[in-house]
């Protein structure tokens, strides 16, 4: 019997945790979601790390309290390798200067923070995406300054606190679109040049969101001769999120138009949205992926992207999008970026499993729990 079209277009057992080594591992990234974090999730796709980010701002209202802290020293303690980053978000205003109340206030809050995780996460990255994060009249060596003195103050911190043998291995990051010339400045320059200098530095942090697997490659071109040979690079962020950008005011597929009763000129992010308000069976929602040719010829893009960075020899960790969060749904429409067709689970376009699990998005979860045996 045909399905009929539900919704209204238009409108709105895996390995346990445990010792691990970094070279080339593969794990899931949260970002600021750490109310996502489920266990058994994380068991079922054979994770066995996890990266969340924390705003700076917000450990005003409490370093201990804070969820993103709080989850973070409770999967070390389970047994899973942590990522921390610490995120400045400098959109509407540039970087304090040294000696300026706004300064010692961010002193302030590394030094609310860094006894809570130093010595417990794996590896603290200072900076998110300084460059997207910050105005583009801001991305100067202003930047550099700042981040430069965030990491002077970490730096010390370790040194005086956690001793040469420290758990907390640092990196700064991230970078974006380093396949576009203009984001190639003096900035990163000596961005870049900083991380080689500093031997407390292990390496850079990168987030290739390309529209193009190709276009990963310049991220490494740029990066790997501008560090010490024993450096290496993490990636806490990577995705297709540009190609399926692209698409998103495209038809949807006829097949799939067809065998649920949907409009031949509905768009692919009226799909989305539809399964958004209303979560499809597991086959509606794998049917639209596989019938989009979009999506299906790259349904690989995970295993493919891992190959290009751990063939580089350089790969110490990445972490790619787990779980469709929250932010990633609210106010779904087709300039919206659609992050949610990264992510190894799909919760929120698919109904739950009949056992009341979380269900996969079939074309990562495969080459996901293939990634751990590498």
């Amino acid at each position: 019997m045909r399905k009929s079209w539900i919704f209204v277009v238009g409108t709105a057992v895996a390995l346990q945790p445990g010792t691990v080594s970094a070279q080339g591992a593969l794990g899931a990234n949260f970002n600021e979601h750490f109310e996502d974090v489920d266990y058994g999730e994380l068991d079922r796709a054979g994770a066995k790390w996890i990266r969340l980010f924390l705003p700076m701002p917000q450990v005003d209202r409490g370093a201990a309290r804070h969820g993103a802290i709080r989850t973070t020293l409770e999967a070390s303690a389970r047994g899973y390798k942590t990522i921390f980053t610490l995120k400045w978000p400098q959109s509407d205003r540039d970087f304090p200067k040294a000696g300026s109340a706004a300064f010692v206030r961010e002193l302030a809050r590394l030094d609310a923070m860094l006894p809570l995780v130093m010595g417990k996460v794996d590896i603290l990255v200072i900076g998110n995406e300084p460059y997207f994060e910050t105005r583009e009249q801001d991305r100067d060596l202003d930047l550099n300054a700042f981040y430069e003195a965030m990491a002077g103050r970490i730096i010390a911190y370790r040194k005086a606190n956690c001793g040469s043998d420290c758990k907390t291995k640092l990196y700064m990051g991230a970078l974006n679109r380093l396949d576009l010339k203009k984001n190639i400045t003096p900035s990163t320059e000596r961005w870049l040049a900083y991380v080689k200098a500093t031997p407390e530095i292990d390496g850079v942090n990168i987030h290739p969101h390309v529209p193009r697997i190709e276009l990963s490659k310049p991220f490494l071109d740029y990066i790997l001769p501008r560090m010490r040979p024993e450096q290496k690079f993490i990636v806490t962020e990577f995705s297709l999120v540009g190609w399926w950008q692209q698409n998103l005011e495209k038809p949807v597929a006829p097949a799939f138009a067809d065998k649920y009763r949907a409009p031949r000129t509905a768009q692919n992010w009226q799909i989305i949205q539809a399964a958004l308000e209303t979560p499809f069976p597991k086959e509606q929602w794998d049917d639209f992926l596989r019938m989009s040719p979009w999506f299906e010829g790259r349904k690989h893009y995970l295993a493919n992207q891992m190959k290009i960075f751990r063939d580089s020899g350089r790969l110490a960790v990445a972490t790619y999008g787990f779980k469709q969060g929250s932010s990633m749904s609210t106010n779904f429409g087709p300039k919206k970026t659609p992050w949610l067709l990264n992510s190894v689970y799909a919760g929120r376009t698919i109904r739950p499993n009949p056992d009341g699990t979380t269900a996969f998005n079939y074309a990562w979860i495969d080459d996901f729990r293939r990634m751990q045996a590498k």
